[in-house]
């Protein structure tokens, strides 16, 4: 656990940018400094855009090296943090376990880190969730207070108000302004069994990039743990999602898990608007292909679909390889941090 005080890493293992949009980086390293009260340290590549693999596989050595660092947090994902993966040090890491805090593109760190047994947590970008415009979400303060300060046992809930429109940051207005909610939907629920282990998963896109080129990392044995999911604001076709999954149920991963939790489908982008009735179909088909797969690969699992664990606001904070507790009768989750 962290504390008031400690200094702790900034670094860009996808791409830096920082760079180009200096506002929400500056204001999640302000957030860091006078609200958690933290001593951001960044290193060469954190804000240097064209940096090669090798230079930020050297940085996170370097912040895993430095013994007055006591966590590292991703400024924001990417699109290359694969080809970072060959240049990884595991002894380097294993050396002092200090937590790791990142998600989208990270999830290919991620899930290095919970190979060598080293501490990770899904979520917690500076640019992204500390740099949000207005203030954090406080249910996103709330999960990423209690994953670095304080442990233990925590429960998710369902927010009561959610957005995944994106704010442009190259508007300086838009930092200071919190973006309008729409109000909550609840978790979809299937099957009746209380369930309890490990986390495992990530953004599903990475996770497929990673067994394209051979990157897997979940242990070949069985699993039995918790399986969870999300999409990034690439926003991949239900077909494409199930796709994914599918390649996964014929490689024999799916039916490892006793349960699968899914994040809340982010359906809008600077890129790609939709209407409120295009975001529902959107969220809609991915979930049925969600369920198709496992009903084609694993069709006991016990499914929660729906929460917000990945590249909506609020996030959720999961961590990566830890315990969580999933009760369908009382409709509850538990992880520990």
């Amino acid at each position: 656990m962290l504390k008031p005080g400690d200094r702790v890493a900034i670094v860009s293992p996808s791409r830096g940018l920082p760079e180009i949009f200096p506002g929400p980086y500056e204001q999640g390293l302000r957030r860091l400094r006078e609200d958690f009260e933290l001593e951001p340290v960044e290193y060469p590549t954190t804000r240097k855009l064209q940096s090669t693999p090798e230079e930020r596989a050297d940085d996170l050595h370097a912040a895993w090296s430095d013994p007055s660092i006591r966590a590292v947090f991703a400024s924001i994902g990417g699109d290359d943090q694969l080809t970072v993966l060959k240049y990884l040090d595991p002894a380097v890491f294993q050396a002092d376990p200090k937590p790791f805090f990142g998600y989208s593109d990270n999830t290919n760190l991620l899930n290095f880190l919970h190979t060598a047994g080293v501490p990770a947590f899904h979520g917690g970008s500076v640019m992204v969730q500390f740099g949000r415009g207005g203030a954090m979400h406080p249910d996103t303060e709330r999960s990423l207070r209690a994953a670095m300060f304080t442990g233990g046992e925590f429960a998710l809930t369902p927010a009561e108000g959610w957005t995944d429109v994106d704010h442009d940051w190259a508007v300086p207005e838009n930092l200071e302004t919190e973006p309008p909610l729409f109000p909550g939907t609840g978790w979809t629920w299937s099957g009746t069994q209380t369930v309890s282990g490990k986390l495992w998963g990530g953004c599903i896109e990475i996770l497929d990039w990673q067994l394209s080129a051979n990157r897997w990392m979940l242990p070949t044995e069985s699993y039995g743990g918790v399986f969870f999911g999300e999409t990034s604001e690439e926003l991949p076709s239900s077909e494409t999602v199930y796709r994914i999954l599918r390649n996964l149920g014929e490689r024999g991963l799916l039916e490892r898990f006793d349960a699968v939790l899914w994040g809340r489908p982010k359906s809008s982008s600077l890129f790609h608007e939709m209407t409120p009735e295009q975001s529902f179909e959107y969220v809609t088909g991915q979930y049925l292909a969600v369920d198709r797969a496992l009903t084609e690969y694993n069709p006991t699992a016990v499914v929660v679909k729906g929460l917000d664990i990945g590249h909506t606001d609020p996030q959720l904070v999961l961590p990566y390889g830890g315990q969580v507790r999933i009760d369908p009768a009382a409709e509850r989750i538990t992880v520990v941090y």
